[in-house]
């Protein structure tokens, strides 16, 4: 990841925390993609990166953006897989991490936070309670800097690289269409920047991928106001996936993913539980790869994408698969 360094906002080398950032490799699919009728479909496999997950990217470019800045502890709240990366990243940097979760986060991303020393707190509600919570707390510790989605600036940049990282895959030929499963959407908003920024730099032309975002049945609000027409979404009541990455009942930048969606001519799509579950099985048992729920959420809508019309068999089609599915063995 850090081979864009000159195009990433970490000024000195010496503040870099990193635990062994990879490009994550783009992963064809041929057994599912033949019986889906999409010759051109690959994954891009984030769950190869250190602690299991693509939330890596954007919590070692904020942790080692607040070392060089000479903060001393952080916070955020989460709905799984960024608290275990911000507690690993800081733990690399000596930093304090303070973290609030769900009671009913799975049980791995409250232990990997808890082993790496950070200060773990469980609250009733979903990812939206557990920031309430963060944010009184912080009333009375103004040393805590916050590190929750798009609260700062640093994650963004440091999940652009996604973007980076599949042009040049690509040959710089950007795919057709990237399918993308959302919660807060960082990565969504990261890549589009990335975009525009290889255009300003002359390594891509103007030509775009239709960008799809993809959440559960259960938890859609993106979704919903897209279907709406809205510029942003609605708080999402009573939210419930076994997809614990895309509960999020309201994205703080719903109004910036809803903008992508728009300007790339992309669509949104909203997959059951049912399609999660049966779809991680599906993949396991044809190609070998145990994904998480949040990516299989995405392979699931490509069905919905293909009877809309949205995508054909001449598309390069890619699909982000976001977290290693063993982090996940409540889902199976």
């Amino acid at each position: 990841m850090w081979k864009y360094a000159p195009l990433l906002p970490v000024e000195r080398k010496e503040n870099i925390v990193s635990l062994g950032e990879r490009i994550t490799p783009l992963v064809e699919l041929p057994t599912f993609a033949r019986d889906i009728g999409l010759p051109l479909l690959r994954m891009k496999d984030e769950g190869q990166l250190p602690t299991g997950s693509f939330k890596a990217r954007g919590l070692a470019m904020a942790v080692s953006k607040a070392k060089e800045l000479g903060v001393k502890k952080i916070c955020l709240p989460s709905a799984g897989n960024a608290a275990g990366a911000a507690s690993a990243y800081a733990a690399r940097a000596g930093l304090e991490a303070y973290i609030f979760l769900p009671e009913d986060t799975p049980q791995i991303n409250i232990k990997e936070s808890i082993v790496c020393g950070a200060r773990v707190e469980l609250v009733k509600g979903n990812i939206s309670d557990a920031g309430k919570r963060m944010n009184e707390l912080r009333t009375w510790n103004k040393d805590w800097f916050d590190v929750s989605t798009l609260k700062e600036p640093y994650r963004l940049e440091g999940k652009k690289t996604m973007g980076y990282e599949l042009a040049e895959q690509y040959d710089y030929e950007l795919p057709d269409v990237i399918v993308y499963p959302t919660g807060g959407g960082t990565g969504l908003i990261g890549m589009w920047k990335a975009f525009e920024e290889m255009q300003q730099l002359g390594w891509i032309g103007e030509k775009r991928p239709r960008m799809v975002s993809v959440q559960s049945a259960g938890c859609a609000p993106i979704v919903r106001a897209f279907q709406e027409g809205k510029g942003e979404s609605q708080f999402w009541e009573d939210a419930a996936t076994v997809a614990s990455g895309l509960r999020v009942p309201k994205a703080f930048a719903d109004h910036l993913i809803l903008k992508v969606l728009k300007e790339s001519n992309g669509f949104a799509v909203a997959v059951s539980e049912d399609e999660i579950v049966g779809t991680v099985r599906e993949i396991a048992q044809r190609e070998g790869m145990f994904m998480c729920p949040e990516g299989a959420a995405g392979f699931a809508a490509l069905r919905h994408l293909l009877s809309a019309g949205f995508v054909s068999d001449e598309d390069r089609v890619l699909v982000f698969n976001t977290a290693a599915g063993m982090k996940y063995p409540q889902v199976v």
